[in-house]
């Protein structure tokens, strides 16, 4: 069999939106990484292959940005209609294209080699190749989601749910047990023109009756995505997969067939038919790593305003009962957290190998509070805070503990750099932006250097101004100019819904399905309304410098712009630069939150 080594500075093993984030913050920042994953595409639970919302903080302004929101824009421009293929390609070529990334897909991470407690190299086999891979690193990020180079390097881990006395946590069991949370196969539907049939496979389950699905609505309606096909809690997530696979397969087909044949609304569902099923189960838990710090259910309730945090939450303690589909109560209960609250990075790196980081739903957390940092859009916030810690390892011969010790401030404004919001912390603003002297045509243009990037409750913390106002930083003498910064308006609550779901149409108290709508669809209606750009931000801008003399000349131009934050690098000397919105996608007025000069 061919063998290949490859010599990196940080090893990402795991492809779901976690470790895209990791390495492709990572790599952009200069250093060399090696990404993992043994999937044929990118995304994880977000993929065409098991195809579940990337779902994230709950209430107004609380959207994650950084590259969980430049992936979700790009989508919004080039996917209206929602297809799975075009949103797997956008994964992969922002990957694929990275020049520092080496990509290995269809790679299956095996072993480890171990220099004493750090990981020296990993070894993954390639299926489609048939070839053997061989990574040295100098840092290894496990975002695989079940943890695997926990069994492989000797890495400190738990699985299962903590008793209640453990840390005090109101929702823990009584007593500590193996349960976790199951998994799930999803389907998806579409509406025909005509009527569909359907004749289940004979080996799928039967249910003549609605009363099989006590607290399960199962109608058709654009929120479906049948979540609640869930087993596997109650048995080991890892090693029984297979096995739960198989049981979900006869539970989703004879689901379906209950819809179409015997459900007493069976009369909604003549038109539609069976457009995709799952073969690869979702995960919900598994294995999560010990690190110097377990976050907890407490630790969430209290919003978690830790010293070093690198990223937040928000969604509910959403704790799936471990029997799943089979438990006759509630699927699950929404238990309430509040939105934002704070992780820290002593959870993202190991306590035990001392230079492994993970990202994801693996951190150093307890089951409880695991229940809410599980979702997608947390778990990538939290992978390209590792990424970006990566960097400051590198570049300074620091462990991730040494990044700690050493370097948090700066991990901090590296990351809002990127545009990730950090809860209670501004952003630094650039010297040379707080040195100049700011005027503009509209006003509050002050805004613009508050180190606040979003709206905040009743602040709004952005500029508006009219189509062709401008905004000029102005200098006393020829400055260097050598990057422009802009955060425009993406519209963070582009999923709040302006009406509420109907009551039939909400599967538990305070779900936040009701209140929000997913950007990928789960059912597809012969007509619906395609997902767009949104209409704040700004299109098309032009950037203007003066030099000494007084001479003006366009030193940028944008024509389609559809992200939220755009960097900019110029090599210039002026003593004023002026920045003028030229258009929207769809706004009266532009409104930008943040405008540096570096």
């Amino acid at each position: 069999m061919r063998r290949i080594t490859h010599h990196v500075d940080f090893c990402v093993v795991g492809g779901g939106l976690a470790g895209m984030c990791a390495a492709i913050s990572a790599a952009r920042r200069g250093i060399k990484v090696a990404i993992i994953q043994d999937r044929p595409v990118f995304g994880g639970n977000a993929s065409s292959e098991i195809r579940m919302w990337i779902c994230g903080a709950n209430g107004k302004d609380n959207r994650e940005t950084g590259i969980i929101e430049e992936l979700q824009l790009e989508n919004r421009y080039r996917n209206p209609a929602s297809n799975y293929s075009l949103w797997d390609s956008i994964l992969y070529e922002k990957i694929r294209f990275e020049p520092n990334i080496t990509m290995l897909l269809n790679c299956t991470c095996n072993d480890a080699e171990m220099d004493g407690n750090r990981v020296y190299a990993v070894k993954a086999w390639q299926l489609t190749t048939q070839t053997w891979h061989r990574v040295e690193a100098t840092l290894f990020a496990d975002c695989s989601g079940d943890s695997i180079l926990a069994p492989l390097t000797g890495a400190e881990f738990r699985h299962g749910r903590e008793a209640r006395s453990e840390f005090n946590e109101s929702i823990a069991p009584e007593k500590a047990d193996r349960k976790t949370m199951g998994h799930s196969c999803l389907m998806q539907i579409r509406e025909m023109t005509g009527p569909q049939t359907f004749i289940p496979p004979k080996w799928a389950y039967s249910y003549p009756g609605c009363d099989s699905f006590p607290y399960r609505e199962h109608g058709i309606r654009e929120s479906q995505n049948f979540w609640w096909l869930e087993v596997g809690g109650e048995k080991d997530t890892i090693h029984d997969t297979e096995e739960i696979r198989d049981e979900l397969f006869k539970i989703a087909y004879g689901v379906w067939d209950h819809i179409k044949n015997h459900c007493k609304d069976k009369a909604l569902a003549v038109n539609w038919a069976l457009d995709w099923v799952g073969v690869l189960p979702g995960k919900r838990e598994s294995r999560r790593y010990i690190g110097e710090h377990i976050l907890t259910q407490d630790e969430v309730t209290r919003e978690g305003r830790f010293d070093d945090l690198v990223s937040f939450g928000g969604w509910p303690m959403d704790d799936h009962h471990p029997e799943g589909f089979y438990y006759q109560g509630e699927p699950t209960v929404f238990h309430p957290a509040p939105s934002p609250f704070g992780i820290p990075y002593r959870c993202l790196y190991s306590k035990n190998v001392k230079n492994l980081f993970f990202a994801g739903r693996n951190i150093s957390i307890t089951h409880t509070a695991m229940s809410s940092t599980r979702v997608m859009a947390t778990c990538a916030t939290v992978g390209q805070a590792v990424g970006t810690a990566a960097v400051l390892a590198v570049r300074h011969r620091l462990s991730p503990h040494g990044v700690y010790e050493q370097k948090m401030s700066q991990l901090q404004d590296m990351l809002q750099d990127d545009d990730c919001y950090l809860p209670w912390r501004k952003r630094p603003v650039p010297e040379l932006t707080q040195k100049a002297t700011l005027q503009s045509s509209g006003k509050n243009a002050e805004v613009l250097r508050s180190g606040i990037d979003r709206s905040i409750g009743e602040h709004d913390n952005g500029w508006y101004g009219n189509i062709g106002d401008w905004v000029e930083y102005r200098f006393d003498c020829a400055t260097a100019i050598r990057e422009v910064r802009i955060i425009f308006d993406s519209n963070l609550n582009w999923l709040i819904r302006k009406t509420k779901l109907s009551a039939d149409e909400v599967h538990g108290e305070n779900d936040p399905a009701a209140t929000t709508s997913r950007e990928m669809r789960c059912c597809y209606p012969l007509e619906y309304e395609p997902k767009t750009v949104p209409e704040t931000i700004v299109k098309r801008f032009r950037i203007t410098a003066e030099d000494e003399h007084g001479n003006r000349q366009v030193v940028f131009e944008e024509s389609n712009n559809y992200q939220r934050l755009v960097k900019i690098p110029l090599a210039i000397e002026a003593t004023a630069v002026q920045l003028i919105p030229l258009e929207t996608w769809g706004s009266k007025k532009a409104h930008i939150f943040a405008w540096d000069l570096k």
